[in-house]
């Protein structure tokens, strides 16, 4: 079975209230997920998005007859951290190159855990650029920034109604 994974994450302010949002689906189903801190930054909430979507992932039946997750994230700082700068920060101590100790690192670490195990292809989209599974993923995580009201998606892929493929 194949999953495809979309996320993106907002921060009104950097620091400030953010927001993170995903969408997880299979061939039979769609689940939207949402999630908002009062204060944080964007790379956090990019953060929160794929491993909000891997731990949902792990945690269900999903997980069981999985040949191959594709991510879509907009953020270059998840790909690359998440597929090459994790191992040199791990080997360093949780350090830079430049020394420095790795921000969000509580965060690298969970994702990192939330992958262990699963067969993950990262995919790159630009954001804000028309792609509707990232252009859903920016509307539930700005709604839920800005602390509004969202409806989240959960049924069979055969009633979602934003064409993400």
């Amino acid at each position: 079975m194949l999953i495809k994974i979309f996320t993106d994450g907002s921060s009104r302010g950097n620091p400030g209230p953010g927001g993170w949002g995903t969408i997880i689906c299979n061939e039979n189903q769609v689940i939207e997920l949402g999630g908002r801190e009062d204060l944080t930054t964007n790379n956090r909430m990019e953060l929160m998005a794929a491993i909000s979507a891997l731990e949902y992932v792990k945690s269900t039946d999903l997980s069981e007859n999985l040949d191959k997750i594709e991510v879509f994230s907009d953020s270059k700082y998840v790909i690359t951290g998440i597929t090459e700068w994790i191992v040199g920060w791990r080997a360093k101590g949780w350090k830079t190159a430049g020394k420095k100790s790795v921000l969000n690192r509580d965060l690298w670490e969970r994702l990192s855990m939330a992958t262990e195990g699963l067969p993950i292809e990262w995919k790159y989209v630009a954001g804000h650029t028309g792609h509707y599974g990232n252009e859903r993923c920016d509307e539930i995580a700005t709604s839920f920034a800005d602390n509004l009201k969202t409806n989240l998606y959960s049924g069979s892929r055969g009633k979602y109604t934003i064409k993400i493929l």
